[in-house]
């Protein structure tokens, strides 16, 4: 297992809740199990559910239902043996997978009891994320960009509105944060904002050119669509509602091997995998859409989807991806 610092550092961007630990006070002498279930969280659940418990994330924004927000007040009434069983077993009709073949017994209960203790009952913000450990040794230094990451100032503020201090901090925030970040709060949720699964910095919302370091991301290849000719009507129409739905998680060119897919376990389905699809019917491919598949992070689209949009993404994904096969 990846210790916690390897894991914070590679899923930091996915938690807003990391700015606000920052400035929490550490956690009093824990013990071991306490620490055991942290480190499983940080490993299996920081993606989901956010590394401060209160499921702010960017992956919640793409989930429907939304991942469980354990500092909510709701949370106090969830039974410590209903969370060992869901934990186990997964939760119909969301996301939520179970944990059966991954986590033992007593994995299963330090996590959960590890969340009880840390969010619901003590509502604290986990361990600092940015720490020296995890490669960040002078972390105040961006303490002016703290406002941008935590949505106490919008990001798309106009410049003029803001003092200079935080027009420091939202130049500072824009040429180092946002790559990880995206953005915590924004007044117009227009066409620059609309989600998707990205590796690199929304460039055309920085006021500088990308670095070389965040334009040569390893992901960045697998967030860009296949060139496609001569579409059918319906694989066009498919295209649309894939980049909105699927992309997140199998990536833009249908590898599962973007940033997102990476961490998935057991990863997305790699739908260019020839080994794979030409054994995959479009009627397979329907029922794996419509109602999920148990044990993974692939959950059922019967109520998201119509059949005729589950239908249309099929026909892009044998248009574009690799042909189906006769099943």
């Amino acid at each position: 297992m990846k210790s916690c610092g390897q894991v914070g550092k590679r899923l930091a961007g996915l938690a807003i809740g990391a700015w606000l630990a920052l400035a929490a006070a550490p956690a009093p002498a824990a013990p071991v199990e306490h620490e055991r279930g942290r480190e499983i969280y940080n490993y299996r659940c920081y993606f989901c559910h956010g590394y401060a418990g209160d499921a702010r994330t960017l992956a919640a924004t793409f989930l429907d239902p939304a991942p469980r927000d354990f500092t909510a007040p709701a949370a106090a009434g969830l039974e410590r043996a209903y969370m060992i069983d869901v934990v186990t077993h997964g939760k119909a009709g969301t996301a939520m997978h179970g944990f059966a073949r991954l986590l033992t017994a007593d994995d299963t209960a330090a996590v959960v009891d590890f969340v009880r203790r840390e969010f619901i009952r003590e509502q604290r913000a986990n361990t600092r994320y940015h720490t020296a450990a995890n490669g960040w040794a002078d972390h105040s230094r961006y303490r002016a960009a703290a406002p941008f990451a935590d949505g106490s100032i919008a990001l798309d503020t106009p410049w003029q509105a803001l003092t200079p201090d935080e027009v420091r901090g939202k130049r500072l925030y824009l040429s180092a944060c946002i790559t990880c970040h995206d953005r915590a709060r924004v007044a117009d949720e227009g066409e620059i904002w609309r989600k998707q699964s990205v590796s690199f910095p929304r460039n055309n919302y920085s006021h500088t050119e990308p670095d070389a370091i965040s334009a040569a991301s390893v992901y960045a290849l697998h967030d860009r669509p296949p060139t496609t000719a001569g579409l059918p009507a319906e694989a066009i129409e498919g295209e649309a509602l894939w980049r909105q739905n699927c992309a997140f998680c199998h990536g833009a060119d249908g590898s599962g091997q973007n940033w997102i897919g990476s961490f998935l376990e057991p990863p997305p389905r790699d739908l260019t995998d020839p080994r794979v699809m030409r054994r995959m019917s479009r009627e397979q491919l329907r029922q794996r859409i419509r109602d999920g598949l148990a044990n993974t992070a692939m959950p059922a689209w019967k109520n998201v989807l119509s059949e005729r949009e589950i239908d249309r993404i099929i026909s892009y994904i044998d248009a574009a991806f690799h042909r189906l096969g006769d099943g």
